[in-house]
């Protein structure tokens, strides 16, 4: 829990008492690669940090794999919407690779959301990032090209190349693989 420990001290500062009622409410899940840890039409009941591995956001579009986000070590990953509004989930989050993760259920984030202020404060702030990341990749798919989105997937996260089928990445980029081929031999 050491990782997620750092990861909530990176964003504020929290006594241990409040620190260890926070971490004790997480509980370790292992998945193996390919496994789900949330399927499309289910309502999402976790939201999870990635310990370790990595895991894929995606839909199945007229048969077609599109690829939302690939969650890392040190990141949340959940289906927002449906964690908060307890609705039919719209995403697939498959592991990629082995993790390890640590989750939360709905009913003790809640209960933390009202118990412990530090812990408020920083779903509000994992709230506010997951709002500015949707932003930044909305305007990067309507303003950029997709060597830009390349150029700055590649500079902000060089290990996915080297850890996640290509064929996911091109399709967070939304190019196609053959693309993704032509601009990582430009590089």
């Amino acid at each position: 829990m050491e990782k997620l420990r750092s990861c909530i001290l990176s964003q504020l500062s929290i006594e241990q008492k409040s620190m260890n009622n926070i971490l004790s409410a997480f509980e370790p899940l292992e998945l193996k690669k390919g496994e789900f840890l949330l399927k499309s039409g289910r309502i999402c009941r976790q939201m999870a940090f990635v310990e370790s591995g990595y895991l894929r956001m995606y839909d199945i579009v007229d048969g077609k794999e599109i690829t939302l986000w690939i969650g890392k070590e040190g990141r949340f990953i959940t289906s927002l919407s449906s964690f908060i509004f307890e609705t039919p989930n719209n995403w697939n989050i498959q592991a990629i690779t082995d993790c390890e993760l640590l989750v939360i259920n709905r009913e003790n984030h809640f209960n933390l959301n009202k118990t412990e202020p530090k812990w408020l404060e920083f779903d509000n702030t994992l709230l506010a990032n997951s709002f500015a990341l949707l932003e930044k990749k909305m305007f990067s798919q309507l303003h950029t090209t997709a060597k830009q989105r390349f150029d700055s997937l590649l500079n902000e996260e060089p290990e996915l190349f080297n850890n996640i089928p290509l064929q996911y990445i091109a399709s967070m980029l939304g190019i196609t693989p053959e693309s993704l081929s032509r601009l990582r031999k430009m590089n």
